[in-house]
């Protein structure tokens, strides 16, 4: 508990993942307002429209706390991973900048038009400040996921005479083929857990007996995108994220399943412990060649197992990034089935008076974030002993000068700031649904 590494990790990693609670779903919401004002161009019914103003301001309660809470991850690079930033700032200050100067500004300033400027733009106006919000929301989305990506996969850098990493090709670094694919999974993943939330709200209201027309919209475009993001998060996404790692990251790939033997026809472990003492999974059920094809492409290619690799290359902590991933695996295939038996429910048209679907689907809404949170933890985890994969050493970017004492203690701090922020929050929140939409 002394080693001030700890708490640097520490204290990042939870930053970052209270943090991330609310961009994921302002990204996912950005899109379906989008819809929403684009079905109320089409058709010319002011429900739409009802729909796009409602959660406008929810957007705009989770934005504010959204910028706040990321401003402890920005001084974090310069307090606690001081060395990290020194060697590699060149580099991916060149995306943390984009995002603040271009993507965050676009955001913020097409919000203002979206929240107080309805009365003064055109129905076409107000539709195309929606687009530039959309946008700007998922453009900062990419430039975090890039930096992300060139700490998972390197590329188009080189190492100058004094060690720092200097960038050699900026469209190398920016399409990056591991931060395509990440950011196509990230996106979509985010409009699901917005799909949820749509879908709780219209859940929530219709059992409560409020706001009858809203609430049936609500619920329908909520499982209707709900399921079609669910099943495309797992595939086409999901399996190329799957491949990227295969390819880039064996060692992450083998602690993931808990495989320990190199071999064809690698199982795919569906149950099971890993005891890592033993170099085994106790009590496994697993689904015969299915890794090796979703690998590699074929039932009968070669998994290498963590046994081939040196052990001071695992990840550190290959219980947990085991559980991750499977956490987040079985809540994706989980999500599919909910939003498959609603959209069912939907189609027969027995969705709006099934109070138990109704209470799975308004009970359902953490599920994208819990699976979101453990997808995060599985790229961050997996990558370990790396800060950047393969050239910088986690215990090499810390900074010397910053103790595990004050570490701990602004640790203690931030988590004592997220609990009023939270209490503020879901305050703001419960007093718009109990508002309601509200006609123009």
């Amino acid at each position: 508990m002394g080693d001030p590494l700890f708490w640097h990790r520490l204290q990042f990693g939870f930053t970052a993942t209270y943090h991330y609670l609310f961009p994921q779903l302002t990204m996912g919401l950005a899109f379906l307002i989008v819809v929403f004002k684009a079905m109320g161009l089409r058709t010319g019914e002011a429900r739409y429209a009802d729909a796009a103003r409602f959660w406008i301001k929810i957007f705009g309660i989770n934005f504010a706390v959204g910028v706040v809470t990321g401003i402890p991850l920005e001084f974090q690079f310069g307090t606690n991973w001081a060395r990290f930033s020194q060697l590699s700032g060149g580099i991916i200050g060149q995306t943390l900048g984009m995002e603040g100067m271009f993507a965050f500004f676009l955001e913020s300033s097409f919000l203002g038009l979206l929240i107080w400027g309805e009365k003064r733009l055109s129905p076409k106006g107000h539709f195309r400040a929606a687009v530039a919000l959309w946008l700007g929301s998922w453009l900062s989305g990419y430039f975090i996921v890039a930096t992300n990506a060139f700490m998972q996969h390197p590329v188009g850098y080189t190492v100058a005479p004094d060690g720092t990493l200097q960038l050699t090709s900026f469209w190398a670094f920016l399409l990056n083929p591991w931060a395509l694919g990440q950011y196509a999974h990230t996106m979509i993943a985010s409009v699901v857990t917005g799909s949820f939330v749509v879908a709780a709200v219209g859940a929530f209201w219709t059992l409560k007996g409020l706001h009858a027309e809203q609430a049936r919209l609500n619920l329908r475009m909520g499982t209707f995108m709900g399921l079609i993001f669910s099943v495309l998060v797992a595939f086409p996404t999901g399996d190329l994220q799957g491949k990227l790692v295969a390819r880039y990251q064996p060692i992450t790939l083998a602690a993931m399943e808990g495989r320990f033997e190199s071999g064809p026809r690698a199982g795919l472990t569906l149950i099971g412990q890993p005891n890592v003492a033993q170099r085994k999974i106790d009590n496994p059920v697993q689904l015969p060649a299915v890794l090796s094809f979703i690998a590699y492409g074929t039932f009968s290619s070669d998994v290498k197992g963590l046994s081939s690799f040196p052990e001071d290359q695992w990840p550190q902590n290959i219980e947990l990034l085991y559980y991750s991933f499977h956490i987040m695996a079985g809540l994706g295939t989980l999500m599919i089935a909910v939003m498959g038996l609603a959209a069912f429910l939907l189609w027969r048209r027995r969705l709006d008076t099934n109070r138990p679907m109704l209470w799975a689907l308004m009970l359902a809404f953490p599920f994208p974030y819990i699976a979101t949170t453990a997808g995060w933890a599985v790229a961050e985890f997996g990558r370990q002993p790396w800060l950047i994969h393969g050239v910088l050493r986690t215990n090499q970017g810390a900074s010397p000068m910053v103790h595990a004492g004050q570490t701990a203690f602004t640790t203690l701090g931030f988590a004592g700031i997220f609990v009023v922020l939270s209490i503020l929050f879901l305050y703001l929140i419960g007093r718009e649904l109990a508002h309601g939409p509200v006609k123009h």
